[in-house]
């Protein structure tokens, strides 16, 4: 994948004449759109993924300054879903001290492998990603729950069928108990307790 490829097309060289339309600012932010959707969902490694997004940052800014800070709204648009994209995939960069030097012996663990994986049961997992999408604070609640299952299956390593994700959460649903979420009530029983006994440490410490 070239690095340039979000900057090929025409919302850059349109943004830069004058007296840019309406209707063809919305077509080269379609087809900008389209570009990036194509390279997030490409399978590259996160390295390559963040310079051609950073890549393509630097020249949206460009563009906007080039305006006097007053670029279209197409082109603000398609910054504020570039920087959106690039702080999804800071998170998934290695830090630059884990790329061995050309003196150093490498492995052979790839550069974008998976540092965590799910050791709870599926049911756990299940309930923590409807959790989320329940309280809709990801992506503010536009990505489908179905997107989420994936997605965190994903970081932690899960290989994942739509049925399984959907029998565990039938499996959820039909328990019996005053409150169903045995994963939160466990989590929040836990997290509680454990700043009980830091608070309790840090008293004995000032003694």
């Amino acid at each position: 994948m070239d690095y340039r490829t979000l900057t090929s097309g025409g919302l850059l060289r349109l943004a830069r004449e004058k007296g840019m339309s309406l209707p063809e600012q919305e077509a080269a932010y379609t087809e900008f759109s389209e570009q990036i959707f194509a390279v997030y969902t490409g399978g590259g490694s996160p390295r390559h993924l963040h310079f051609t997004l950073a890549f393509a940052e630097a020249e949206l800014c460009a563009v906007s300054q080039y305006a006097g800070g007053r670029a279209s709204p197409c082109v603000e648009k398609a910054l504020s879903l570039v920087r959106h994209l690039l702080d999804g995939v800071k998170t998934q960069v290695p830090p630059l001290s884990s790329i061995p030097s050309k003196d150093e012996k490498k492995d052979d663990t790839p550069a974008d492998a998976l540092l965590m994986r799910w050791t709870g049961n599926l049911s756990d997992f299940v309930e923590m990603v409807y959790g989320l999408d329940s309280l809709k604070c990801i992506n503010g609640g536009e990505t489908g729950v179905t997107e989420l299952l994936l997605g965190f299956g994903k970081l932690f390593g899960l290989k994942l069928k739509d049925k399984q994700c959907y029998n565990a959460y039938a499996d959820i649903k039909r328990r019996k108990s005053d409150s169903r979420t045995y994963f939160f009530d466990k989590a929040a029983e836990k997290l509680n307790r454990r700043m009980q006994e830091d608070e309790e440490r840090e008293r004995m410490r000032k003694r």
